[in-house]
């Protein structure tokens, strides 16, 4: 049938499957390792508070039903272990429609843990990984050609996402036009890896070129990726390069990793075979008719909901990161529509002297990734997500972002709670018996500032830092 493929884009596929459900089983690890603190029934942002504010249909989670952190730890434990089997390639030793529930039930789990996320799992990667899973559901096994439709389906995100993050940044931020946001940016970013501070200190005139790029990357090639052969396959190469430039430059989780693979499934293979020594392709079984209905019914489905996102890119008033519905599916995408030119960080501090006094010891407490020890180097984190070190980054461009749940995280400070202290890299304050929990606490807000090579040779500090302003007085826990 003409909605399907011989074999062209099968390895496309096959790449994007198996990437996709490694990038499921880190979006699970982080869950795994991260839900007590954050949303646990001990957590900042609680899941039973949530569900009793927030009807069903506004947000469908099989925690609806019931919840408790055993349960929480089950349903993601159980993502992780089917993810890791998908990606060991359990789903093409198994029938089409058992593939498909795998996907399917892959796709559930991860829905029902970011629709009570909160703020938490308030990420474009979230939806962009949930639309993604969605489609996967409906691009076949080994026993099956690739469908054409569902494989246009995923040039069509991919064309959103870049499209829509690209007008973003034309209609928004004067440094996109004039070609300087890079020259903060590296900085300034949510949060910076090893290789930040130099790609910082590149010349400007290369900044601009690597501002220059982003634009092709996100203006130009995406409407090639709908030109014929090999065009698009050099338009998707094109978007994959300037990926992996964003992979090694900063930690945005699964993000870059997930637009690769979405450019992957617009390589033609008959092509990419011609200059790579690639396998021979499968030999396929006839399409069952049920699976045409299906794909073609999927199709329309994405068609009819893909108003509301190319509306908001035609819009003056384009809104970035909004998922139109409740199963996040057929999203709007978007990112850094402005640069901050400054870094600012929150630093927390506590001491467990009984009274305040000028000569008051703070212990700073110190955190997995964010910014914070001007001597650490920052570390490669993606594609693994620090939620409370993102929200950090939040916190400290304005208090507003943190006020659902920054004053429950210094109360779980002052009473040394250990789920919330999990979340952290150190504490200064010993948890084990006896426990000494901080008196007090405080927030300062800190400038950082990346060292020049001199400074850095000199002091061995990638950072510098100067007190901004106070962000939480010295606060103490109620009698």
């Amino acid at each position: 049938m003409e909605w399907f493929t011989e074999g062209d884009y099968w390895l496309g596929r096959l790449v994007f499957q198996r990437g996709l459900a490694l990038l499921y089983l880190v979006a699970f690890l982080s869950t795994v390792n991260q839900f007590r603190g954050l949303i646990g029934e001990r957590g900042l942002l609680p899941v039973p508070r949530f569900v009793a504010s927030v009807p069903f249909r506004q947000s469908p989670s099989i925690f609806h039903l019931h919840y408790s952190d055993r349960f929480f730890a089950s349903v993601a434990w159980t993502g992780v272990a089917l993810s890791a089997a998908i990606a060991a390639g359990a789903a093409d030793s198994v029938p089409l429609w058992a593939s498909m529930l795998m996907w399917a039930v892959l796709w559930v789990l991860y829905l029902s843990i970011v629709n009570v996320g909160q703020t938490w799992y308030a990420y474009m990667w979230e939806s962009l990984l949930l639309e993604a899973g969605f489609l996967a559901i409906f691009l076949g096994n080994d026993d099956t050609a690739p469908p054409v439709l569902v494989l246009f389906l995923l040039r069509w995100l991919l064309f959103r996402l870049e499209f829509g993050a690209g007008l973003i940044k034309l209609r928004g931020d004067p440094c996109w036009r004039d070609l300087t946001c890079l020259y903060y940016h590296h900085e300034t970013q949510p949060m910076p890896g090893p290789l930040s501070w130099f790609f910082h200190h590149l010349p400007k005139p290369l900044h601009r070129v690597e501002t220059a790029a982003n634009h092709v990357a996100q203006l130009g090639a995406p409407v090639l990726l709908f030109a014929p052969q090999p065009v698009a396959s050099v338009a998707a190469g094109f978007i994959v390069v300037t990926q992996l430039w964003l992979v090694a430059s900063g930690n945005f989780t699964w993000l870059n990793w997930l637009v690769i693979l979405l450019a992957v499934t617009a390589i033609d293979g008959a092509w990419a075979a011609e200059v790579l020594p690639l396998p021979e392709p499968p030999a396929f079984a006839a399409t069952p008719g049920w699976y045409e209905v299906v794909v073609l019914a999927v199709t329309v489905l994405v068609a009819v909901l893909s108003y509301w996102p190319v509306r908001n890119m035609l819009s003056r008033h384009q809104l970035m990161n909004f998922s139109f519905n409740s199963l996040h599916v057929v999203n709007t995408y978007g990112a850094f529509g402005s640069i901050d030119r400054i870094r600012h960080e929150v630093v927390v501090e506590g001491t467990d002297e009984p009274e305040i006094t000028d000569g008051t010891e703070w212990k700073e407490y110190r955190f997995r990734g964010k910014p914070g020890d001007v001597r650490r180097l920052p570390p490669q984190v993606a594609p693994y997500h620090l939620r409370l070190d993102w929200q950090m980054w939040f916190a400290a461009i304005s208090p507003v972002y943190a006020m659902p749940w920054f004053g429950a995280f210094l109360v779980k400070l002052l009473d040394n709670d250990p789920v919330v202290l999990k979340l952290l890299r150190g504490n200064p304050f010993p948890t084990s018996p006896p426990t000494s929990p901080p008196t007090f606490l405080r927030a300062r807000l800190y400038r950082y500032r990346f060292t020049d090579r001199h400074g850095l040779r000199r002091t061995g500090a990638w950072w510098e830092r100067t007190l901004a302003a106070e962000y939480v007085p010295p606060v103490m826990k109620a009698p």
